[in-house]
């Protein structure tokens, strides 16, 4: 499923730089098309570490109205949290009607990274992936918009990318000895990740 995204399709800067001033037009009138909506807009990022999900949050936030965007990244649940049903943290982080929600590291990671790390087998993976296809059946039944982007780098790119952020004194904080052990299993990650896909891929 991902060969293709490691095919190689570039845009070249000038073209990127030509392209922007116009999407960022397209995406403000959007925004303020959706602020009458009677529906939220969910934004899900996924993806293999140093793929740049956080930089994509922070320049969809920079291009667009903040003021109308509800950003959300999530860790290890609390104790708190644990003492509740599964979603009741990203219930919680739902944007109101006419708002856009940015979520990094929501439903998605942590079955992911169970599976990856074989906390979870074949089935238990399987029926947790079916509980999230539920859940966003459930999120569009109600009305949301939900859009999910995983963002890739194949596994020499990842290297480069993970070698590049701890080389840079203001960016090495982000790449500890997960995202180090993370990339030694990339060939899981991918094979999970093309599961959790195609189990949850809906119109």
């Amino acid at each position: 499923m991902f060969e293709v995204a490691e095919l190689g399709s570039r845009l070249s800067k000038t073209e990127f730089k030509t392209r922007v001033p116009g999407l960022r037009a397209e995406l403000l009138a959007a925004q303020q098309l959706l602020r009458d909506a009677e529906f939220p807009v969910l934004v899900l990022f996924e993806g293999v570490d140093a793929a740049g999900k956080g930089e994509t949050v922070n320049l969809l936030n920079e291009w667009m109205d903040p003021r109308w965007i509800v950003s959300r990244a999530w860790g290890e649940a609390s104790d708190e949290e644990r003492e509740r049903p599964e979603f009741w943290r990203y219930w919680r982080g739902l944007p109101a009607q006419g708002r856009i929600g940015l979520f990094l590291n929501a439903w998605y990671s942590s079955p992911l990274l169970d599976r990856v790390h074989r906390r979870d087998g074949k089935a238990r993976f399987d029926a947790r992936l079916t509980r999230i296809a539920r859940f966003e059946r459930a999120l569009a039944d109600d009305g949301a918009v939900v859009l999910k982007f995983w963002l890739h780098l194949d596994r020499e790119a990842q290297r480069r990318r993970l070698r590049r952020l701890e080389k840079d004194p203001l960016q090495s904080w982000r790449v500890r000895k997960d995202q180090w052990r993370n990339w030694k299993l990339y060939d899981r990650f991918v094979e999970a990740a093309e599961r959790a896909l195609s189990v949850t891929s809906t119109e």
